[in-house]
């Protein structure tokens, strides 16, 4: 059995019987007016946790969520746009479609400004995603990209820049590790599809979005995420996840590489009320900007005494410099 299979065998079972520990955190619900999550949303709430944030859902969008579980990111998601097939929701399991589809009834009687027509639920996957070219705002995942292994990522990945348009987002959370994982972990194809064993580097996570043509990168978060540990998986040494929360943004490469933020800022203190770079960068004094690796590293390069360029702080929430 490949692990694709195995991966929807577990999703088909969870759809079938709730699992509420089948994933070792979940997602903050969202607390805005008039909102009500049904309990069973809740109960069927498999992921990680999302970074895809209001201000990603602005003008009414149209957003493509893979892998509905039980539907509560696509009812969040429709709250911000409400029109007939303003999200479409896609996953390879019938059952967690026909889940989906019973709990948006409920999440119908609970708010009176949802139609379930909101959300147009699809038989796919990620690999061959049943949407148009160029039409989608926001995509969204969460613990998916890490299932899949290396060809297959870069399929994903492809597809979901396939179906964005121009400047729209891919918004994801998946798991990172940078310890290395031995033959047997990576090969248990039951913790692949608990999104534990395919777990990547932060590094070969950008540049698998980069090499697709994402020009740029906001890493928004780095969470705690979970142990393997010698007694209960087969390990010789404590591995450490993490839950990174990223943004992809379909933007043009520049010429010079993508830009890449995670959470440096510069900060000017020199003797005038600013400092400008002319290559688009003004820095207030004392008044941090964020700023894309790729600046921070020119910045620095200048060698000058009245500009402090900070560590990354993994958190990025945008008003940057590019």
């Amino acid at each position: 059995m490949s692990y694709l299979e195995t991966t929807k065998n577990v999703y088909r079972d969870a759809a079938l019987t709730p699992d509420v520990g089948l994933c070792c955190t979940t997602n903050p619900i969202w607390e805005l007016p008039g909102l009500k999550i049904p309990k069973i949303m809740q109960e069927m709430n498999y992921g990680c946790g999302s970074t895809v944030n209001a201000r990603d859902l602005t003008n009414n969008p149209r957003v493509l969520y893979v892998g509905v579980g039980g539907g509560m990111e696509l009812l969040q998601f429709a709250y911000f746009s409400r029109q007939k097939s303003g999200v479409v929701g896609v996953d390879v399991v019938d059952e967690m479609l026909e889940a989906s589809r019973k709990n948006f009834l409920e999440a119908e009687a609970q708010n009176p400004w949802f139609k379930s027509e909101f959300v147009d639920l699809k038989k796919g996957d990620a690999l061959n995603l049943p949407v148009e070219d160029n039409s989608i705002d926001v995509a969204a995942q969460n613990c998916l990209f890490n299932i899949f292994k290396a060809e297959d990522l870069k399929k994903a990945i492809a597809e979901m820049y396939r179906v964005l348009k121009p400047h729209g987002r891919l918004v994801m959370s998946d798991p990172t590790c940078e310890q290395e994982m031995n033959e047997t972990l990576r090969n248990d194809e039951r913790l692949r599809a608990l999104c534990l064993s395919g777990s990547l580097p932060i590094s070969a996570y950008v540049k698998a979005l980069t090499d697709a043509g994402f020009g740029t990168i906001e890493i928004r978060a780095r969470k705690p995420y979970r142990i393997l540990d010698p007694k209960n998986y087969p390990t010789d040494q404590l591995i450490y996840i993490e839950s990174i929360e990223v943004a992809a943004i379909k933007d043009p490469m520049p010429e010079d590489g993508p830009c890449i933020f995670t959470g440096k800022a510069a900060i000017y203190y020199g003797s005038e009320n600013h400092f400008d770079d002319k290559k688009g960068h003004i820095l207030l004094k004392n008044q941090p900007l964020a700023v894309c690796d790729k600046t921070a590293g020119a910045l620095k390069a200048l060698g000058r005494d009245d500009i402090f360029i900070s560590e990354s702080t993994f958190h990025y929430d945008g008003g940057g410099c590019c």
